[in-house]
C-alpha cells in the first residue's frame, strides 16, 4: 500500500508526535508499505509563536496537492491540525478524496496553559478540522471520551509502542546518578509550562529529582529549584540509563494524550507516579505505578511496586502492534479512476 502522511511536526522537533510518526514509518516500511511523509522541511516556514523551535510551513493547497497527486497514495493520513495539514485537507476535499486524522496533542489545553485564554475558544476549530475525516485516530479510551464530549465521535484506537531494543532494565545507570541521594525521581520530556513540571519539583518526597529534557521553562526552573538535577536532552544509551537507573518515574502532566515516556520507563523496569488524568489512567496499571491527586502520595506508593512487573508490562507495548492498528484504521483515498482524474 502507498501511504501518504502529512504532518506539521517533524525533524528537527523532538516530541511524542515526531517519535510516533518516525517509528510508525519504520514499521510500515518493514512490512512492505511505501510511505511518503509531507512535512514542514519541504517548504518555507515561520517560527511558531511562543515555540520558535517549531516551524510552521507556508504552503498552498495546490503545492501540497501536487505532492499527493504525484505520489498517488492508496491512503492519506493527516497527523496534526496545523497549516500544512490544513492545506492538505483543503486539497483533498476539493478532489473528494478520503483521509484519516489523528488527535495527538491536547492543544486546546496547551493553548490555555500558555495564554490564559479559555480552551473553549479553540474547540470549534478542532471540531471543524476533524469533521471531514473518515476517522480520528486516538491513543487511549479517555482521549476518545474527551473528544466525544466535545462533539468529535468518529474515533478509532491507535496505541503506541516502545523501542524494546533500546529500553530495558539491563541498561547501565546514567553516570550522573552516582552519589545522588535515593530515591531518584525522574522526569523525561519537554521542559515547558504545559507539562506541569513545577508540581513535581515542588513536591516534598525525599530523595533527588532529576529532569531530562530541554525547553523554554528550563532556565526559570533551574534557578527556582537549584536542588534538582537538570541533565538536558539525552538520547541513546544515556537516556536508557536514566530510565533504568531511576527509582521512580514521575509524570506530572495533566494535558498529555498518552505519554510515550511512561511506557519507556516501565519497559526499563521503573514504576510510574502520576496524576489520575487522561494518559496515566489508561496506561498505569496498579502493579506498575500509582496515581493520586497528591503527587507525593503517588510517588511513595509507586516506589513499592515490583520492577520486574513494570518491565513485563512495559514490554507489551510494541511498535509493530501500533503500526497494525494504524493500517487497520486507514481508508481508501480514492478509486483508481478518481485518483487518475
Amino acid at each position: 500500500m502507498r501511504i501518504a502522511i502529512v504532518t506539521d511536526a517533524w525533524s528537527p522537533q523532538v516530541n511524542g508526535v515526531v517519535r510516533t510518526l518516525k517509528a510508525t514509518k519504520v514499521e510500515l516500511e518493514a512490512i512492505g508499505h511505501e510511505v511518503q511523509v509531507i512535512s514542514p522541511d519541504l517548504y518555507p516556514s515561520l517560527p511558531c509563536p511562543t515555540y520558535p523551535e517549531i516551524r510552521l510551513a507556508v504552503a498552498s493547497a495546490g503545492s501540497v496537492g501536487d505532492r499527493l497527486a504525484g505520489f498517488a497514495p492508496d491512503a492519506v493520513h493527516l497527523s496534526t491540525e496545523g497549516p500544512l495539514c490544513l492545506a492538505a485537507r483543503r486539497w483533498l476535499l476539493r478532489q473528494s478524496w478520503h483521509f484519516t486524522t489523528a488527535y495527538h496533542t491536547q492543544f486546546p489545553d496547551y493553548f490555555a496553559a500558555r495564554t490564559g485564554i479559555d480552551a473553549g475558544w479553540v474547540w470549534p476549530y478542532f471540531r471543524w478540522f476533524h469533521a471531514a475525516s473518515s476517522a480520528v485516530l486516538v491513543s487511549t479510551p479517555s482521549v476518545r471520551d474527551g473528544l466525544k464530549s466535545h462533539g468529535i465521535e468518529h474515533s478509532v484506537h491507535w496505541s503506541r509502542g516502545v523501542d524494546l531494543a533500546a529500553f530495558s532494565p539491563d541498561a547501565p545507570a546514567h553516570p550522573a546518578f552516582a552519589g545522588l541521594q535515593r530515591p531518584i525521581q525522574l522526569y523525561v520530556g519537554r521542559v515547558a509550562v504545559e507539562k506541569n513540571i513545577e508540581a513535581f519539583l515542588a513536591s516534598g518526597h525525599p530523595g533527588t529529582k532529576v529532569i531530562v529534557g530541554d525547553g523554554p521553562a528550563r532556565v526559570l526552573l533551574e534557578a527556582k529549584y537549584p536542588q534538582a538535577v537538570f541533565l538536558g536532552a539525552l538520547s541513546g544509551g544515556d537516556l536508557a540509563g536514566a530510565y533504568a537507573g531511576a527509582d521512580v518515574f514521575v509524570f506530572p502532566s495533566r494535558t498529555d494524550t498518552f505519554g510515550l515516556v511512561m511506557i519507556e520507563a516501565l519497559a526499563s523496569g521503573t514504576p510510574v507516579a502520576a496524576f489520575p488524568v487522561s494518559g496515566p489512567i489508561d496506561i498505569v496499571a496498579p502493579a506498575t505505578g500509582a496515581l493520586d491527586d497528591e503527587l507525593e502520595v503517588a510517588i511513595a506508593a509507586a516506589l513499592t511496586r515490583d520492577r520486574a512487573d513494570c518491565a513485563f508490562y512495559g514490554r507489551t507495548f510494541t511498535w509493530a502492534a501500533s503500526a497494525a492498528q494504524f493500517v487497520a484504521a486507514l481508508v481508501p483515498a480514492a478509486t483508481p479512476l478518481a485518483r487518475a482524474a
